[in-house]
């Protein structure tokens, strides 16, 4: 799926990758955690390009593009070119809908919450023709991890026991970066309910795993 013509920008697919183990304990899901806010001049540019202003945009682009595809590359289970068409789509709908963000300083947010929908919609037409094939990075970290096994999962196994819903879940969490508050914005839950998801989601994918 290309992005419009008009769009301007051609933007080069960002992959992450996923065979290195993940720390749960990195990114703990009971307690509060500061936000990181938008850069200012970031923040700036949001008016200009929902008016037109294709240099505007294209610093967007590069401002969030990679933290774009480091979400789709998880909620689409490491398909690399369902990952690429999903964030293509996602800069396409940005650009044509921007002047809808009411709020210029939740445009990382936004632009999240636009490329997860946009995965989950190309999962469920590929479903439609056909299994999803997933595709994982070969390269592993070779040091032992820091935390106990069971708190280190390969993310490749992960990803391969994990639900579209649940992969976004842990995609805004791990790759996006996003604290609980923030995801609870995307997906339209409560903060405590992002908590008390994700943290049994994690004990299920570790009980699973220890099983193996």
């Amino acid at each position: 799926m290309a992005v419009a013509r008009s769009a301007p920008f051609v933007a080069a697919p960002v992959f992450v990758p996923v065979g290195r183990p993940v720390a749960l304990r990195d990114r703990p899901t009971t307690r509060t955690e500061p936000r990181k806010p938008v850069d200012a001049a970031i923040v700036a540019l949001v008016p200009r390009a929902a008016a037109g202003d294709k240099v505007a945009f294209t610093r967007l682009v590069e401002a969030f593009h990679a933290d774009m595809a480091r979400l789709a590359f998880v909620v689409c289970g490491g398909n690399r070119d369902l990952t690429d068409d999903a964030v293509q789509s996602a800069w396409a709908i940005a650009w044509s809908r921007l002047g809808t963000l009411r709020d210029p300083e939740r445009i990382r947010a936004w632009l999240l919450s636009v490329t997860a929908n946009e995965a989950r919609q190309l999962l469920r037409q590929q479903r439609h023709s056909g299994a999803v094939r997933l595709e994982f990075a070969e390269e592993h970290v070779a040091a032992p991890d820091p935390y106990t096994s069971p708190a280190a999962l390969d993310m490749a196994s992960v990803l391969a026991r994990l639900k579209p819903e649940e992969r976004t879940l842990v995609g805004l969490r791990y790759a996006a970066g996003l604290d609980s508050a923030e995801i609870g914005a995307v997906l339209g839950m409560s903060a405590s309910g992002v908590r008390s998801r994700l943290d049994r989601l994690l004990d299920r994918l570790r009980a699973e795993l220890e099983h193996d």
